[in-house]
């Protein structure tokens, strides 16, 4: 299929086209990413209604089984509902096991819900490159709520902070040490915190978890004007709080205005500049592979015989000219 044929699939919400356009941007082949950037050209874009919501947490806190328990919700409310769920890659292989389907198997064949497992390529950010790209095949395609799933918790994972309307930390109380086992930035990032598995004996650790966080929460400057974080407890397994979330999310697009619109105009120069970077260093790559000199850079700045400077100097100098 052609781009514009692909682009006229997904604005009619043709699932297969979603797929393939989702493949086509992730391939490293050159000739794959000039009709990806041709398809991207027929999509609209800004689509005000949806509602981007980046989701990360401590392994094992259960984010899947509350993606999947929150994106059943919401298409019982009329939603069509999008995930991305990242998964590691292996740095030794490159692979991904690309099991987040598996974990939400009821969703996962819902016909007002679509689920991409996407390996992060190494990324630190938690998020793969293409995950901007992906969002807004989405949107495009009449996706309303758009779930992205990161790796993991750490400090980098706040990248997800940067392409999404709205930041979900998902806990668990009993896990040993509350607050120090979590980063200050993510808790900084968060416009929400859910202690999962609120739920059978694990209840009174949960509720203790919560006040903690809570706590936390008022020593720290919100990083919105208009909006407080607070800490909530859901159990995903028994479908208990998930009604509270959802309205808890409606108040945050009712308060926000045109905030979220400003926003994303703030994240897309973010977009921009990352894209130039990772462009750079694929013409930089492209290059030495090209020219044989350049290769022993590597070899002397690893001896100590050229400085980092200098030999930085001489990539720059070289891709100037070329």
């Amino acid at each position: 299929m052609t781009p514009k044929e692909l682009s006229l699939g997904i604005i009619n919400g043709d699932r297969r086209s979603l797929a393939k356009s989702i493949t086509l941007l992730e391939s490293r082949v050159q000739r794959d990413r000039i009709l990806g950037e041709e398809l991207l050209s027929y999509l609209p874009k800004n689509r005000e209604s949806s509602l981007r919501i980046g989701i990360t947490g401590v392994p094992g806190a259960g984010k899947s089984t509350f993606i999947e328990t929150f994106g059943l919700y919401a298409t019982q409310k009329g939603k069509k509902v999008a995930v991305l769920a990242v998964d590691p890659t292996s740095p030794l292989t490159g692979g991904s096991i690309l099991g987040d389907k598996t974990r939400m198997p009821n969703l996962a064949v819902h016909p007002s819900a679509f689920i991409r497992p996407s390996p992060s390529g190494g990324n630190l950010g938690g998020v793969t490159t293409k995950t901007r790209e992906a969002i807004v095949l989405f949107e495009a395609s009449g996706y309303d709520v758009i779930l992205i799933e990161t790796v993991g918790v750490g400090q980098s994972e706040i990248a997800v902070s940067n392409m999404t309307d709205f930041f979900l930390l998902i806990l668990i109380g009993g896990a040993g040490d509350e607050l120090q086992g979590i980063k200050k930035g993510i808790i900084e990032m968060a416009d929400l915190i859910l202690i999962n598995k609120a739920d059978n004996n694990n209840i009174e650790r949960a509720e203790l978890a919560r006040n903690e966080y809570r706590t936390a929460l008022h020593y720290l400057q919100s990083r919105r004007e208009y909006w407080n974080p607070d800490v909530m407890t859901v159990s995903s397994l028994y479908n208990k709080g998930i009604d509270k979330v959802w309205e808890i999310l409606e108040k945050f697009q009712s308060q926000s205005g045109t905030h979220i619109q400003e926003n994303r105009a703030i994240q897309r120069k973010k977009w921009l500049r990352e894209s130039t970077e990772t462009s750079f260093l694929e013409e930089m790559d492209s290059l030495i592979d090209t020219y044989p000199e350049l290769k022993t850079l590597h070899e002397k700045v690893a001896s100590g015989e050229l400085s980092i400077r200098t030999a930085t100097r001489i990539l720059l100098d070289k891709y100037k000219n070329s």
